[in-house]
């Protein structure tokens, strides 16, 4: 996919949080001119409004995209990260979810290094973040011929509240990588063991994954570390991998 048509895609953000502007259905809305950079990297959690006629969602949702930038612009801080990552849309409805949906390039579709981030609204996919900075996240290697029925499931699972944790749930991430893809499920509380069990379970079970098919837990503290650890001993980093450790 070129850049020009990725941004397409991901320039979007729908649906439009200004009161007055458009209508009040949840389709999809395209930004121009000076706006759209402030539009696609604002980091405010307003919930979209829900018109009486949609089905409300139990949670506000936000999706986000990010492309890992090249190895020599990597560095020990997030700033790379933060601005690389670029909101794509709010949804707060069943039917505002699905005109954001239909609009997204499937996995298939996606360069390598790429990654969507759908979740809760007011936590940003970052390990830094408050909801996550003590949790951690359940990680699936998946062919890319099982990646876009396993996704959309995925994001359909946590719509409709399918792991049953409530709060404890703060994310779900889909990474595009050269050999595999990966799907995680983030979650609040690493040294929560039952939940992290209840999550890791849901997971299989929404996925129908047989049990010789592994899923790998990493804590964000550990994760952390490890990347400032690796900055230190490596001021310049190798160029990107499969195997490379990345914040998805």
């Amino acid at each position: 996919m070129t850049e020009r048509k990725m941004c397409k895609f991901y320039n979007l953000n729908v649906p439009d949080r200004r009161s007055g502007e458009g209508g009040q259905g949840g389709g999809p809305t395209q930004n121009h001119g000076a706006n759209e950079e402030d539009e696609r990297n604002s980091d405010e959690a307003v919930p979209p409004p829900v018109p009486p006629h949609e089905h409300k969602l139990e949670y506000c949702y936000w999706m986000w995209f990010s492309r890992r930038p090249p190895a020599r612009e990597l560095s020990a801080s997030t700033t790379g990260y933060v601005q690389a990552l670029r909101l794509v849309g709010r949804v707060a409805s069943v039917e505002q979810w699905w005109g954001l949906y239909t609009h997204l390039a499937r996995p298939s579709e996606l360069p390598p290094l790429s990654d969507l981030h759908l979740f809760k609204i007011g936590i940003k996919p970052m390990w830094e973040d408050p909801a996550n900075v003590n949790g951690g996240k359940w990680v699936v290697r998946l062919r890319k011929t099982q990646t876009g029925r396993a996704w959309e499931d995925l994001c359909m699972a946590m719509l409709g509240e399918q792991f049953m944790v409530g709060p404890e749930l703060c994310g779900v991430v889909l990474s595009v990588r050269f050999q595999d893809d990966h799907l995680a499920v983030w979650h609040r509380t690493a040294s929560d063991g039952a939940a992290a069990a209840r999550v890791r379970d849901a997971l299989r079970r929404i996925l129908q994954l047989p049990a010789s098919v592994p899923i790998e837990y990493k804590a964000h503290g550990d994760c952390l570390r490890a990347s400032a650890s690796r900055a230190a001993l490596e001021p310049e980093p190798a160029a990107p991998h499969d195997s490379e450790p990345s914040r998805s």
